[in-house]
């Protein structure tokens, strides 16, 4: 015993308890992981999140120190949920990279879990939560994919949404109104435990039925009939082999490029195949730097001439700056022109925050590069038409694409190299978030990958063309060419800001409330006095 505090044993009664509800929130986790792609159960997030939010509720009104479980179940939930999406971050470089991240990710789950405790003590099971509960969950959120290091949002609410009703409501708002309206209703789903029919119905209806309704009510929908088109075709070259060293044979991955785009021109010369407008190399399809290197310049002009089409030719590349990550609008006449210098780059793989340090803690830090991102606007000009171009990681970051058609862009190419994580399932949730941009900005999307998967998306979000991993592969289609803005595209991350506001406030007067009304630990209990 120490002085001032009885350590005692919880009781069976307790720890059954504490496994249980631990069980429910390692079930939620799942859940929510089962709502990604390649497995893209939607409805699995907002089921999962009603079972979170019903222990929940559980253990702030029948525990003694509710904070500490419920930030605890918002942990499990989430830790749960990270360990099974991101096992590919590690596939080369060891667990380590995959459960540091994780538990990384998971922390900021303890802020969600410890807002959400201030927030049921202060408005127990009242409306107000249904509003106050998904914004303070877009205020976590907003902190995770912004910090540090340029934040994380590859595990984004939203992207599990892909296929169901409420994946439109990013085109309103972008993907923060996508998981406002997911915690929405997985609360309001917890609400129907206790037979509150009115508040928990009515909410899950207006976000699914509201969701239905987004594409036919929308005013820049159409069914792309009447849209102008622009023949682009994608080559996937494949690599010598996977994982971080797909490069190292000098000139393999650029060969393979050349040699499946020379098909391509052959089969169009043959009549077999429409010429071109536009063909898009993936990100890195030249391992030797083209300015540089005056054999691989002869092969990519050289294969641009026989085309007789622009290429979007992705190459590492060094200037005055340093190591850039390139994607090189190539002529057929004129050789290389404008480019889109990669802005929102990868930490702990293109560049290595606290080198030094983590140095000591794995041998494949000194494998990272040390890029320098571009300061363009996600756009070049090819084939007469202004192009959109999110780069790989870049997809995920809401102000690349949001960039590209504030500057004009009709149509969204992501040139990927997905070599460096073998089979996992990183290639498909990369392609269900160029999926969810489409969906919010009414605009096709050619993603083309060294390895794959390469595919062509139409506007709505669905996927017309796709190739199979580490397997060449071409894909060609007619691409709808639409200069609309969707209402996300016009309001940008104002939504988001007031959503992050309202939560952030909400919590804080919360806790200041709640603190204010705690009965003091030092004042003697108050006596009842009776009559006798």
């Amino acid at each position: 015993m120490i002085r001032g505090i009885r350590w005692t044993r919880p009781d069976r009664r307790t720890t059954l308890r504490l496994i249980l509800l631990t069980l429910a929130a390692v079930v939620a986790g799942i859940a929510q992981f089962a709502s990604y792609q390649p497995t893209g159960l939607w409805w699995a997030a907002p089921l999962g999140l009603s079972v979170l939010f019903a222990v929940v509720d559980h253990v702030s009104t029948r525990t003694d120190h509710p904070t500490r479980w419920i930030m605890w179940l918002t942990w499990v939930q989430g830790l749960t949920c990270y360990l099974f999406l991101l096992p590919w971050v590690g596939k080369y470089v060891g667990a380590i990279a995959w459960i540091g991240l994780s538990v990384v990710e998971s922390l900021y789950c303890l802020a969600f879990g410890a807002g959400l405790a201030f927030l049921l003590r202060r408005w127990p099971r009242h409306p107000l939560l249904l509003v106050t509960v998904p914004a303070w969950y877009v205020a976590v959120e907003w902190v995770r994919v912004n910090w540090p290091f340029g934040g994380f949002g590859w595990a984004r609410l939203a992207w599990g949404q892909l296929g169901g009703p409420l994946a439109q409501w990013i085109s309103v708002a972008g993907p923060a109104l996508v998981a406002f309206a997911v915690i929405v209703t997985g609360y309001a789903l917890s609400l129907l435990v206790h037979r509150r029919w009115i508040s928990g119905a009515v909410p899950v209806a207006l976000t699914l039925v509201g969701g239905l309704l987004i594409p036919v009510i929308s005013p820049v929908w159409s069914d792309g009939d009447d849209s102008p088109t622009l023949n682009i075709a994608a080559v996937q070259g494949n690599v010598p082999r996977m994982g971080l060293d797909f490069n190292a044979q000098r000139e393999a991955v650029l060969n393979n490029h050349v040699r499946v785009s020379r098909e391509l021109a052959d089969e169009v010369a043959a009549g077999e195949r429409p010429q071109p407008d536009l063909v898009v190399w993936p990100e890195n399809a030249s391992d030797v730097d083209p300015y540089r290197n005056r054999e691989a310049y002869d092969k990519i002009q050289g294969v641009a001439a026989q085309l007789g089409a622009p290429v979007l030719v992705g190459a590492v590349t060094r200037d005055v700056v340093g190591d850039r990550n390139a994607i090189i609008v190539w002529d057929p006449a004129d050789g290389p022109g404008q480019q889109h210098v990669k802005k929102y780059l990868q930490p702990f793989g293109e560049y290595m925050p606290l080198r030094d340090l983590l140095r000591h803690v794995s041998s494949y830090v000194d494998m990272a590069g040390d890029f320098k991102p571009g300061d363009g606007d996600n756009t070049v000009d090819a084939a007469g038409r202004t192009i959109g171009v999110a780069t790989c990681y870049e997809v995920s970051f809401d102000e690349a694409y949001r960039d590209a058609v504030r500057h004009g862009a009709t149509v969204f190419t992501s040139p990927t190299n997905n070599a460096t994580f073998g089979t996992t399932d990183m290639t498909f949730q990369q392609l269900a978030i160029n999926r969810m941009r489409a969906i919010e900005y009414d605009r096709a999307v050619v993603v083309a990958a060294t390895s794959g998967v390469s595919a062509i998306v139409t506007p709505d979000g669905a996927v017309d063309q796709r190739t199979t991993i580490f397997r060449e592969g071409l894909l060609q289609a007619d691409i709808p060419v639409r200069d609309t803005e969707t209402l996300s595209a016009r309001v940008g991350p104002v939504v988001e800001w007031i959503l992050v506001a309202l939560g952030a406030v909400a919590v804080a007067v919360a806790y200041a409330t709640t603190r204010s009304t705690r009965p003091s630990r030092s004042s003697p209990p108050t006596r009842t006095r009776t009559k006798r």
